[in-house]
């Protein structure tokens, strides 16, 4: 690990004020992916900016158009117990690594990463939830942007996520069990005005919707609909833990399994 120095504000203005100061400088939340690298000295900061002690990005709450607001610097062990509005959602931060990952990683810093294999980009694409930083708002549909790429710019920090809380809803996943990241997970959201399904873990672009489970989930809501459906297994990852062509079975097996848990 490289030396660096680190930094403890106590707003999200004067975060931004201090990683302002240098390309250099980098945002640290819960540190799950952060420190592993820096122990492998694979990145370089100066300074660390820690958000942990910003008391206005922690919480969860509701606002006036019944929205799930949870705040970025929001541990995953506190969404698993306080998003009993949302039961999906609070059973999907249950399913996050172990009791010490969940207690430290952090909803903004895993969408900040997005890592194509985290469980929480398959909820706010699924939910269609809409990511809020310290300048904008941005629709889920438009925050992913492919493996490890977002739509946040140089120096712009997630401060809240905001969830519309479905009719129905269920998050499957098959996890591989060294990481515990999913090997497939599979978000599937009902709402009045239609159904919504995100893949994690499974494509070499990262977070995905699956639209054509969607067209089919919408005309009929069970898992019969999406019988002997899976998705191109072409741009599907393929490694030692399963090939491409698995991990599109895999998504049509949780998708399924998703529908009828979410019954």
């Amino acid at each position: 690990m490289y030396a660096f120095d680190i930094e403890r504000p106590s707003t999200v203005s004067d975060a931004v004020k201090l990683l302002k100061e240098s390309d250099e400088n980098q945002p640290l939340s819960g540190g799950q992916t952060l420190i592993p690298t820096l122990k492998q000295r694979l990145a370089a900061p100066e300074k660390l900016i820690s958000l942990t002690g910003i008391d206005e990005m922690k919480g969860i709450c509701e606002d006036d158009d019944g929205r799930l607001c949870i705040g970025a610097a929001t541990c995953h062990a506190d969404v698993a117990a306080g998003a009993g509005k949302y039961p999906a959602l609070a059973a999907l931060a249950r399913q996050i690594g172990d009791p010490a990952v969940r207690n430290r990683g952090t909803l903004g810093g895993s969408l900040a990463n997005n890592d194509p294999s985290a469980c929480y980009p398959s909820a706010v694409l699924g939910s269609g939830a809409t990511v809020v930083t310290n300048s904008r708002e941005i629709a889920a549909d438009d925050y992913f942007q492919g493996m490890f790429a977002t739509a946040l710019e140089e120096g712009e920090i997630i401060t809240e996520v905001k969830f519309p809380v479905p009719e129905k809803a269920c998050y499957m996943k098959f996890e591989q069990p060294a990481s515990r990241f999913a090997l497939v997970g599979v978000f599937v959201a009902k709402y009045a005005d239609g159904v919504r399904v995100a893949v994690t873990g499974a494509s070499e672009e990262g977070v995905f919707r699956w639209t054509e489970a969607e067209e089919k989930l919408n005309s009929d809501f069970s898992s019969s609909a999406l019988e002997g459906m899976s998705p191109p297994a072409d741009n599907m990852i393929s490694d030692l833990h399963g090939s491409g062509a698995y991990r599109a079975h895999l998504v049509g097996v949780m998708a399924r399994r998703a529908v009828d848990a979410a019954h």
